[in-house]
């Protein structure tokens, strides 16, 4: 994947999750509830387009948002 859509995509997810006052351990946390293997850390690096995002991810986080992908695909 392109490194600069990888950039955007995370930065629209960390916004979106600033926009909720969600912490990066929330959301990580909530990850691992539906079933993803996914560590702060390693969530962090996807807002900063550091990590692959996995289909079930952004499947999760847009449950866990509340919006539709093209909040989070905006790019």
């Amino acid at each position: 994947m392109n490194i600069l859509i990888e950039k955007r995509i995370g930065n629209n997810i960390r916004i979106i999750r600033e926009s909720l006052g969600f912490t990066q351990e929330y959301v990580a946390t909530k990850l691992q509830l539906e079933g993803c293997d996914i560590t702060r850390s390693a969530y962090a690096k996807i807002e900063v387009g550091q990590r692959h995002l996995y289909p079930d991810e952004i499947y999760h986080l847009k449950n866990i948002f509340h919006v539709p992908y093209d909040k989070i695909f905006d790019i």
